[in-house]
């Protein structure tokens, strides 16, 4: 049952999952989920505000998990442990922005509030009434004697994400603009039969004034801009991104919506989901000297920075909980090196298929906004995902969102299954963690 605008209700004091969600077509803008954390009504800094491009809390109490499409349902997750916010955080602030339109737009928005641990619905408050809002408080968790409540809230902003930001004190990075050059200085006309005016006597010695105190270097403000990915927009130039040097990290972070064995009914078959579940981000490249391979933790194949192939994976998350997920770097200062890089998950143990499975997956460049997406929901026995293909053109680095389920033929591993599909052309032996 929606809860009245302005109402409050008890919540455990426990790690809760809060999603936004709305129903997706066409004309519907895209919508993301926020919170900040205050402390008598604002942040204590540029770090309390967490989001698509700052994505966990220094104290892990709160973090952005990304977002979900279930049958044209759209969610977009936080996970809020209260247990661990910080005992001088009154309020943590729960929104929604969109960058591409208006919130009346956006039909069946609403915020739920979720038992993380069983799922059961605690809270939960549908926003109606939206016309020209892009930003929306939707809740708000807040202490009231040593315990939390949630209150739905449902005030909105025609500012967007920046302006409601900003309401709450966050430094928002604006785009730069340069200054116009200053007028030349014209010396003044003189007579050359005018004698020059006198020079006036130099002033008395003073003594050296004490330097004055450097300030603080300000903190960085917060950069809102981001690229989403979509069916209808697949690629991207890193290159007028800004993005071809430095580190390029790849982020694949995911939910498992059921914890158990169950029947997935688009496959018609039993596809067994467990909290074990195993996943494996791994890289095929092709450099421009021709040599091929692959980054995995299968075989400890981990990569290197600094030396070719100049991607590295940096561990193996079997949970898909930790703040991390699994992540993988890429060396652009080494861009020239590679002509194309392949990034693609596969499901190691832990389940049979993709089904029930919700990943987000993530590319930040060290310059240049970050490129993220969603991956489709699964309705083939996929044990194997291509998930993006970055290729050299040359003068150019771009980035494609794959979102490609493949269905490996009996006795066929994921990786070979996956270097046929793109002909990679590389010979596969068996190997194990």
């Amino acid at each position: 049952m929606s809860m009245p605008k302005g109402s409050n209700v008890p919540v455990p004091t426990t790690a809760l999952r809060v999603e936004l969600g709305w129903r997706s077509g066409p004309g519907v803008p895209d919508a993301d989920a926020s919170a900040l954390l205050l402390v008598g009504g604002k942040v204590r800094s540029d770090g309390d505000f967490v989001f698509y491009n700052q994505p966990v809390h220094s104290s892990g109490a709160v973090r952005h998990e990304g977002k979900r499409d279930a049958g044209g349902r759209v969610t977009d997750s936080l996970l809020v442990d209260l247990a661990r916010v910080e005992p001088a955080i009154e309020t943590v602030i729960l929104a929604a922005s969109s960058d591409s339109g208006s919130f009346g737009q956006v039909p069946d928005l609403c915020i739920e509030v979720k038992d993380g641990a069983q799922g059961a619905v605690v809270a939960r408050f549908d926003s109606t009434g939206a016309t020209v809002e892009t930003a929306f408080v939707l809740g708000e968790f807040y202490r009231r004697q040593g315990a939390w409540k949630f209150r739905a809230v449902g005030q909105g902003y025609g500012s967007g994400l920046e302006g409601l930001a900003t309401d709450y004190g966050i430094t928002v990075d604006e785009p730069q603009q340069t200054a116009p050059a200053p007028a030349p200085l014209t010396p003044p006309a003189t007579n050359p039969m005018t004698p020059p005016p006198p020079v006036a006597p130099p002033a008395p010695m003073q003594p050296p004034a004490m330097p004055p105190v450097p300030p603080s270097a300000p903190q960085a403000p917060v950069s809102l801009s981001k690229v989403t990915l979509t069916k209808a927009a697949p690629s991207v130039s890193l290159t007028k991104q800004g993005g071809t040097s430095g580190a390029l990290r790849v982020n694949l972070n995911w939910q498992v919506r059921k914890q158990f064995s169950g029947w997935a009914s688009k496959l018609g078959r039993p596809v067994a989901m467990h909290n074990d579940l195993d996943l494996d981000l791994c890289a095929l490249y092709e450099l421009t000297d021709g040599r091929k391979g692959v980054i995995q933790s299968l075989g400890n194949a981990y990569g290197a920075l600094n030396q070719p192939p100049y991607i590295h994976l940096d561990g193996d998350d079997r949970t898909g909980a930790m703040a991390s997920g699994e992540n993988l770097t890429v060396n652009l200062d080494h861009q020239r090196d590679f002509r194309r890089i392949l990034i693609f998950v596969t499901i190691y143990e832990g389940a049979r298929s993709f089904a029930d499975l919700h990943a987000t997956v993530t590319l930040t460049p060290q310059h240049g906004a970050p490129v993220d997406f969603s991956l489709d929901e699964c309705t083939v026995p996929s044990t194997v995902c291509a998930l993006a293909l970055l290729t050299n053109t040359g003068s150019d680095l771009v980035v494609q969102r794959e979102a490609r389920y493949l269905v490996p033929e009996r006795g066929v591993s994921p990786q070979r299954t996956v270097d046929h599909a793109y002909a990679w052309g590389m010979n596969w032996t068996p190997g194990r963690k």
